[in-house]
């Protein structure tokens, strides 16, 4: 039997979980939190997710498809590697100030084991393809270390998402000049010398 599935409850139960993941992290999410935060009754929920783990593993998900469309708009195949990477850079950077839900969620999701869900792995991985595709290209041409691909996004990107946390955060603000240098730093990072 096929189950029809409403997108707006759905949708408002993944965005409801995220938020509270975001500000209070995975050990204080119950379904009944879920619930009352999506305005829908907790059985409401057991209508679109079998138990606890496949919501998170939705929101995961619903999480890494946002974010690995934004760090990924704008760049094309045909670009020069150092223009794809800034591009990249300045989209997480960007991010930051507009979904700082997004990035808190990422980082909880960081602390948890990874899944052992290969599908749920194998979806993130391909939600990240021009990432992917910029390191091999770079270890290819001899441009990046070479360095596991995970690595090599610490070295780089992860250091834009540290940054732009703390700026949207008002630990610090950089001017132009020194978020270039900081992007050619990220780029020396990796780039073999």
């Amino acid at each position: 039997m096929s189950r029809k599935i409403s997108v707006g409850k759905h949708s408002q139960i993944l965005i409801a979980a995220e938020k509270l993941i975001a500000d209070s992290g995975f050990h204080c999410l119950s379904m009944q939190k879920v619930a009352t935060a999506a305005g829908v009754a907790t059985g409401t929920i057991y209508r679109y997710f079998s138990d606890k783990e496949q919501l998170l593993n939705e929101v995961r998900l619903h999480v890494a498809k946002r974010i690995a469309t934004v760090i990924q708009h704008g760049v094309t195949d045909d670009m020069p590697l150092k223009t794809a990477f800034r591009t990249m850079w300045l989209n997480i950077w960007n991010l930051a100030s507009s979904e700082k839900d997004a990035l808190s969620s990422r980082v909880q999701y960081e602390s948890l084991p990874r899944s052992d869900d290969h599908q749920i792995r194998e979806l993130e991985r391909k939600m990240f393809d021009q990432v992917e595709r910029l390191f091999l290209e770079g270890k290819k041409q001899n441009i990046f270390k070479q360095l596991d691909n995970q690595v090599l996004f610490v070295l780089s990107f992860e250091s834009s998402v540290t940054l732009a946390r703390k700026n949207a955060l008002g630990f610090y603000k950089l001017n132009d000049d020194e978020l270039e240098a900081v992007i050619e730093a990220s780029w020396d990072a990796i780039i073999t010398h």
